[in-house]
């Protein structure tokens, strides 16, 4: 059973953002085009062997909801047992934030908030993020965000594990932070927050196995680290079967390999074994 920790069923708002041209430069054309129906990720996940995903709507700024918390709601039910919600929201509107957080967790069963400073063009230390971690704190979601460069045509700074993810731990210890994209290239950075904070952990979204840094490698090879590691792929962006290829000659035992593909997953979000 692999679990999916970052994923998107996208939209066509979502697909035609000016900002996801290098991604598509990179992928040669791999990600689609137009409306995408919830049986095409369906059979995306199928074909790699990916029970379930946790499926992440998208707030811009400027253009507003390009993947609504309401549409993944409306995935979320639709396919039962196959995903998990996990909430957008406006970081300008912070009470206004708060309340749809709630809304999210309390009515739709979200498990998890994220929110990518890069978006924002500012810091996840900004001021305007702390009423929500202490919303997740309340809520016992956790909080996910993108730690590293950033693919898309954007600053690159505000994913810095260093100063921001670990200033975020230090003010709020009872908040879980999961940092995406394994944070590349500051992805020692992101051990050694990891290794400090008991609540911060990383999610490989965004990297194929081939691909993952040989320092994540090791770190997941020890007795901490490797209940400290999520597998995500970053769909569409990279296909479940593309971000899972290479695993086997990755050197992981079969513990952590268990760990790494399912079991920190459904921990870290408190995923019931009823819910897939």
């Amino acid at each position: 059973m692999i679990i999916d920790a970052w994923m998107q069923h996208p939209t066509r708002r979502f697909l035609e953002q000016d900002i996801f041209a290098s991604l598509r430069r990179w992928t040669g054309g791999a990600i689609p085009t137009g409306e995408v129906p919830i049986e095409a990720t369906l059979d995306a996940m199928d074909g790699a062997g990916v029970g379930f995903g946790l499926l992440s709507a998208w707030w811009f700024p400027r253009e507003g909801a390009l993947i609504s918390n309401e549409d993944v709601a409306g995935w979320v039910a639709a396919p039962p047992g196959r995903f998990a919600g996990v909430a957008s929201v406006a970081l300008d509107r912070p009470m206004a934030a708060v309340r749809e957080l709630r809304r999210c967790v309390t009515e739709y069963g979200f498990v998890g908030l994220r929110v990518l400073p890069w978006l924002w063009e500012t810091p996840p230390t900004d001021r305007r993020f702390y009423p929500l971690y202490a919303a997740c704190v309340e809520l016992g979601v956790p909080f996910c965000t993108q730690v590293g460069h950033t693919g898309p045509l954007m600053p690159s700074e505000p994913g810095r594990p260093i100063p921001y993810v670990d200033q975020i731990a230090i003010d709020f210890p009872e908040l879980t932070i999961v940092g995406g994209h394994v944070g590349y290239p500051w992805t020692q950075e992101m051990i050694a927050v990891c290794r400090k904070h008991e609540n911060v952990y990383i999610d490989t979204s965004a990297y194929t196995s081939r691909r993952l840094p040989p320092e994540l490698l090791e770190y997941m090879r020890t007795p901490g680290g490797r209940r400290k590691v999520l597998f995500g792929t970053n769909y569409p962006m990279i296909a479940p079967d593309h971000a899972l290829d290479g695993l086997q000659q990755s050197g992981l035992d079969e513990e952590t390999t268990r760990l790494y593909l399912h079991e920190n997953t459904r921990r870290i979000f408190s995923l019931s074994p009823g819910a897939w």
